[in-house]
Order: structure tokens, then sequence, then C-alpha cells
């Protein structure tokens, strides 16, 4: 749990400004589910949902050697996990606010909204997730007609 909860918290202290809280815990969820073989490359934190009010769903986002995990440790019971693959990935967009940033992460069966982001890390956040899915996006072959 370390590493990612060591990468979260860098990224907190270089942007200042995410609204995120339970992040050890967020981490815990992520940690569990990484696979063998997968490595962090990047990691910040933010809130799973549409709206800059709603402060109440913090989540950790993790983007791996393989694929770009969303974790969420609920406060009673239980957690949430999204995973998605280069494969499902079709698209990344960017909105900044006056106070905080909103990542949209277009994927083949949803739309993934992270909102409350520092306005000064969005563009890190955009550039990592993006140059790792298509260069990831590249290995699949193309689908054939039948």
């Amino acid at each position: 749990m370390n590493d990612v909860y060591k990468m979260v918290m860098d990224f907190k202290h270089k942007y200042p400004g995410s609204v995120a809280w339970r992040v050890k815990k967020h981490c815990q969820v992520i940690e569990k589910h990484l696979n063998p073989g997968e490595k962090v490359i990047y990691a910040f934190c933010g809130q799973k949902n549409m709206e800059f009010y709603d402060i109440f769903t913090s989540c950790v986002v993790v983007l791996t050697n393989k694929r770009l995990l969303i974790g969420q440790k609920r406060v009673v019971w239980g957690y949430f996990l999204s995973s998605i693959t280069p494969d499902l990935y079709n698209d990344l967009q960017v909105y900044q606010g006056l106070l905080f940033g909103k990542i949209t992460i277009d994927t083949v069966k949803e739309e993934v909204i992270l909102s409350n982001l520092p306005k000064k890390g969005l563009d890190d956040i955009e550039t990592n997730i993006t140059e790792f899915m298509m260069k990831e996006k590249q290995k699949y072959k193309p689908r054939e007609e039948i």
C-alpha cells in the first residue's frame, strides 16, 4: 500500500487543491486488486461524480502498466472498483472551471467523470493517461469485419 499512497500524496503535494478524504483507505482497495506483474505508473485522487459540490465520493485513480483503476472505499463496509483497459478506452475530455477541474473518460460502455481536481494538475493527468492509452491501444489488432 505504501507505493500507491506515496504516489497519491506526492500528487497532492505537487498540486494542492484536490478534494479527497480517506485516501489511505482508497489506496488499500487499489493495492488489493493489483495483479502480479502490475506496476503503478501514476496515481492521483479526486471525486468520482459529475458535480463539484458533491464532495463525498472520493476516489483514488491509478494508472498501471496494464490498465486504469479507480478505487473507492465505502464508509461502513464494502468498496467500489472500476477497471478500464486500453481496448475499452475511447477518449478523454478535460474541463477547467473557476476553482476545480473535471476529466471525463469515455469508454465503450460508460463515461467515468472525475471532478474536484486541481486546475494545475489537469495537464499532467491528461498527458499521463492519454500517452499511456494511445501507446497501449496500438498493440491491439483491429477487428476484422465479418
